[in-house]
């Protein structure tokens, strides 16, 4: 028996994947909110979505000096688009049926009430592992 053998990926748990309903205004025949189902990203692709929305901006006073900045915004979008598995942000009827030619845009067309969209954008970043949200953590850097 290997020394690692508690560390193996035959051991390793993965989280099932969930359904939440981030809009009311989306309804099934008996009035329900339609469920949407999300799945977990990998530490890799939350980087690479992170690293896809950060832009270097200049530090006031120092000329030639930059420090990066997470568009915050985007990479949630991108985080929500990433994680769904129902329904099919990518599908074309769907996009054309919104008038809308990406996911996220999509995504935005169809939770278009700015809170329902603030309380998915928390869970999700919940359901993702988040403890704090992106919000709270900008909030903690400017303190």
């Amino acid at each position: 028996m290997s020394k690692f053998s508690r560390f193996m990926r035959v051991n390793k748990i993965t989280k099932p994947n969930e359904k939440y309903a981030p809009t009311g205004t989306l309804q099934d025949e008996n009035g329900n909110p339609l469920e949407w189902e999300f799945k977990q990203i990998s530490s890799r692709e939350n980087e690479e979505l992170r690293d896809s929305c950060t832009i270097e901006v200049p530090v006031t006073g120092k000329p030639n000096l930059y420090r990066p900045k997470v568009k915050t915004a985007e990479y949630l979008a991108k985080m929500i688009v990433a994680s769904t598995v129902y329904p099919d942000l990518y599908d074309k009827e769907l996009q054309d049926s919104y008038g809308v030619m990406t996911p996220e845009e999509l995504l935005y067309a169809m939770v278009d009430n700015a809170g329902e969209y603030q309380e998915f954008a928390a869970w999700m970043q919940k359901f993702q592992g988040f403890a704090k949200g992106l919000d709270d953590k900008v909030d903690e850097a400017k303190n």
